[in-house]
């Protein structure tokens, strides 16, 4: 039995191009490595950047890309909720060393 592969929507591929044009230029360099582990990938590079048309790539490599999206996502609100527990706790903390 053949599986179906997903297509994506041009709705679909911009909504991943402007998630990965706000990410760190550390994780666009893991993006970058996602899609060069796929041979078929057309990679183009100037002054301006590296581009990558993405209605162009394997529907396996997009969803390579939304998980490690989903990853960043969940990474960067994990961190900022840690932050906030850690700010709450030295106000805390300070609010009570002046009593």
């Amino acid at each position: 039995i053949k599986e179906e592969k997903k297509s994506y929507s041009t709705e679909e591929l911009t909504s991943i191009r402007e998630k990965i044009e706000l990410l760190t230029k550390f994780n666009q360099i893991e993006i970058l490595r996602i899609l060069h582990k796929d041979e078929n990938n057309m990679l183009n590079e100037n002054k301006y950047g590296i581009h990558v048309n993405l209605t162009e790539i394997s529907p396996d490599v997009i969803e390579k890309l939304q998980i490690y999206l989903n990853y960043v996502t969940t990474q960067e609100s994990t961190l900022d909720e840690i932050q906030k527990q850690q700010d709450n706790l030295k106000n805390i903390f300070m609010s009570n060393n002046n009593e």
